[in-house]
């Protein structure tokens, strides 16, 4: 990999087009299909307890969901755009194109997160403007949403990296996706309160980044959270700066890119 900051950065802008040319190529599949998979979130948990659940005074139910569906959305397509990208070119054989050509690792990591974070960015806001017919939204501290959006789809999108190139095969993949982003997704407090939980699970919430995700960009439209917006603001940067540090890492010492 070329270590010519000129060569990197215009290679970073080629590899990143294409990579945003990938996902909205499909936009069908890779936008309209998590749209409809939140509004149909909506209508049921928003139906069935509308008017059960109370979390914040003055805030309905519908209100409260809207946001978490929207950065949950944000989350799962900026981790599927890298992860699904990598996979599919090492199945495919169509890695060594780029293999061949003098990107560096940074090249790489600022293509493949970017358009993690555009996909992220689009689907989220594809969700936003459906579900926001059926609770017209406010914005208290909007600062706080675009930070939290950022750094969410940036985070996962470096995450998405790191599981592209440790697995191998699809199966390998759907794993990771089972067991490590689904559960810290619907235990982050997307549908909930985190602090009607039990002791104990209350605990495992706090140690999952994604809660702070969530909660911080709700912060931005209600003006409330379940935590300082700081102390949110201070673990998803620590858990960015790890996770893009190992996808970093990883990229540089051609992490089974070679075999």
């Amino acid at each position: 990999m070329s270590r010519n900051p000129v060569i990197r950065l215009e290679g970073a802008s080629t590899l990143f087009y294409k990579e945003v040319l990938r996902f909205w190529k499909v936009s069908f599949q890779t936008v309209a299909a998590p749209v409809l998979t939140a509004v149909l979130y909506l209508l049921i948990f928003g139906h069935v307890l509308e008017g059960r659940v109370k979390v914040y005074d003055a805030v309905g139910y519908t209100s409260f969901l809207i946001p978490g569906l929207v950065m949950m959305s944000v989350l799962q397509n900026a981790f599927a755009n890298s992860s699904s990208s990598l996979i599919q070119s090492k199945i495919t054989g169509n890695l060594v194109f780029l293999l061949v050509t003098p990107l560096s690792h940074w090249a790489w990591f600022v293509a493949y997160v970017g358009a993690s974070v555009v996909r992220g960015l689009v689907v989220g806001l594809g969700v936003f403007a459906v579900t926001a017919w059926f609770a017209p939204p406010s914005y208290a501290q909007p600062a706080w949403i675009l930070v939290f959006a950022l750094l969410g789809a940036g985070m996962l999108g470096a995450l998405g990296l790191i599981a592209g190139l440790w697995a191998e095969k699809f199966d390998q993949m759907a794993a990771f996706q089972n067991f490590i982003i689904m559960p810290m997704t619907f235990l982050s407090g997307v549908f909930y309160s985190v602090h009607s939980l039990p002791a104990f699970w209350l605990g495992v919430s706090h140690l999952n980044p994604f809660f702070y995700m969530i909660d911080g960009f709700r912060r931005g439209f209600f003006g409330v959270s379940d935590v300082s917006p700081w102390i949110s603001l201070g673990v998803v940067a620590t858990s960015f700066v790890i996770v893009s540090g190992i996808a970093l890492r990883l990229l540089a010492t051609g992490y089974k890119l070679r075999n």
